[in-house]
């Protein structure tokens, strides 16, 4: 059956409301019966599948994978054998056997032509055992008319043909039936949200690992920044008048300030993708939006830590910072936690505003802020107006500045000009040890070193679980 008509005349909508997917908003007249049995509205997405006019898949996945991953994320749990069989057989269906093992690619570069795309997302929902299949697909005002007149001719030819006279009469006959056929509902049984999230992580993290470009950027764009500032900086000195303070006190701040940002550029590149397949594949049932999401969270953390690790190991020894390998642990445990909370907080954004844009400029200006209110470094917190000072205390960047002050400047002893000169009488001579700097900057923060440990970490759950609820209020609100 082929559906008509001009844009804006709501053949969408009709397909929305046959196959469930207006579940909380709109008033629907009419019935709708399956094998002469009415359909309750919570039903219908168990009866129908929905193939949407776009195409969006995780490009670097191959046919097969993209396939395998659908079914098992749509039927019950069973062993590897039954999902390989569905799948073949699904594929040679669709005549897509022959492209199996060929990553989809997307439409600028690579992968199968955008029929065989198209013939993939029909087959996603033909793994989700629908009864029905419907589709979208909007053409040029020109194809629609030449459509239309078409229809016509093979709507009046078919008509008159003997087919459609015996379905009506199969129709007739099957409403005074007694005993009505079992509607085909599709299965009941489907994974735990467990094993959904299983099944996402292991589909995330091999796209990632396929994009060999997305996986050098993540480990080493820190590295990039850091390899800037040890050409910039060379080595940091103890001679006040070469600039033992000055020196520290930009390094740290360009630390803190750099890797927020380092980690919003990957969610920037990497989610979007993500957020419209889930967007899609939510709306199927097959998981929730979150459920993606935190699939996304887990897959990062191991390369987030293996990033920091090594931009940490040439840095913290390169530039010569306070010789001690407790001390380095510490540092590179105080950058990997702004790091990973400047990934979370733009994920945060993504499920609120769909510009990744304006939530690159979102988060940058918040870091900024929070950096300049937080850091103690442009501005002595104690001196700041009283609401810029409680404001201090709800960004992450106080409590990793007075880490990395601690760690760095704890136990330094600083000189003043060289040993054939004497220099006492210079201002900036009064500063004479590194615990000086420490409560002039920031009092009290040799005794809070583990309490800031506590509250930096803390805002990484605080943000997952703040994503949690921005995206399911994303559900919500997209399926409506």
């Amino acid at each position: 059956m082929c559906i008509l008509g001009s844009s804006g005349s709501g053949k969408t909508t009709l397909l929305d409301a046959i196959s469930g997917r207006l579940r909380r908003t709109g008033t629907l007249e009419g019935e709708v019966f399956v094998n002469g049995r009415s359909l309750r509205r919570d039903q219908f997405q168990d009866c129908f599948s929905y193939v949407l006019q776009s195409d969006v898949f995780l490009s670097s996945l191959t046919v097969r994978e993209t396939l395998s991953y659908t079914a098992m994320l749509a039927l019950r749990r069973s062993s590897t054998d039954f999902y390989h069989k569905k799948v073949e057989a699904v594929m040679a269906e669709l005549s897509l056997s022959h492209v199996a093992d060929r990553i989809i690619g997307n439409y600028n570069f690579g992968g199968i032509s955008s029929g065989e795309r198209r013939r993939v997302s029909i087959a996603a929902q033909l793994l989700q055992d629908p009864m029905d299949l419907t589709s979208v697909d909007t053409q040029s005002k020109e194809r629609e008319i030449e459509t239309y007149k078409r229809v016509q001719i093979l709507e009046s030819a078919f008509k008159e043909s003997a087919i459609n006279h015996k379905i009506l009469e199969n129709i007739q006959r099957t409403k005074h039936l007694k005993t009505l056929p079992m509607i085909p509902f599709k299965t009941k049984d489907p994974p735990g949200v467990f094993c959904k999230l299983a099944v996402l992580l292991r589909r995330v993290t091999r796209n990632l690992l396929r994009n060999k470009q997305a996986v050098i950027m993540r480990l080493i764009q820190n590295l990039i920044m850091g390899l800037f500032l040890i050409f910039f900086l060379l080595r940091v000195q103890n001679n006040m008048l070469e600039g033992a303070v000055q020196d520290r006190v930009g390094l740290l701040y360009q630390l803190v300030g750099a890797t927020p940002y380092t980690g919003m550029l990957n969610a920037v590149n990497l989610f979007p993708v993500l957020r419209a397949v889930s967007d899609q594949e939510s709306q199927d049932g097959l998981y929730q939006k979150w459920q993606m999401l935190l699939a996304y969270v887990l897959h990062v953390l191991p390369f987030s830590i293996i990033a920091t690790m090594i931009f940490s190991s040439v840095c913290y020894w390169t530039l010569g910072l306070y010789p001690e390998v407790a001390r380095f642990g510490n540092f590179s445990a105080a950058l990997l936690a702004p790091h990973l909370i400047g990934e979370f907080l733009t994920l945060v954004m993504l499920g609120m505003v769909q510009n990744p844009n304006i939530v690159n400029s979102i988060v940058a200006l918040l870091s900024i802020a929070g950096l300049l209110v937080g850091s103690g470094f442009v501005r002595n917190i104690e001196e700041m107006p009283i609401p810029f000072k409680i404001l201090s205390y709800f960004t992450f960047q106080k409590y990793c500045c007075e880490i990395l002050i601690v760690n760095e400047f704890y136990g330094l002893n600083f000189t003043c000009g060289d040993a054939n000169s004497s220099m006492l009488n210079h201002p900036m001579c009064s500063l004479t040890k590194g615990i000086q700097f420490i409560e002039n900057t920031c009092p009290g923060a040799t005794s809070r070193v583990t309490a800031n440990f506590l509250i930096l970490y803390a805002f990484i759950p605080v943000l997952i679980i703040l994503g949690i609820v921005v995206f399911k209020i994303r559900d919500h609100l997209i399926s409506r």
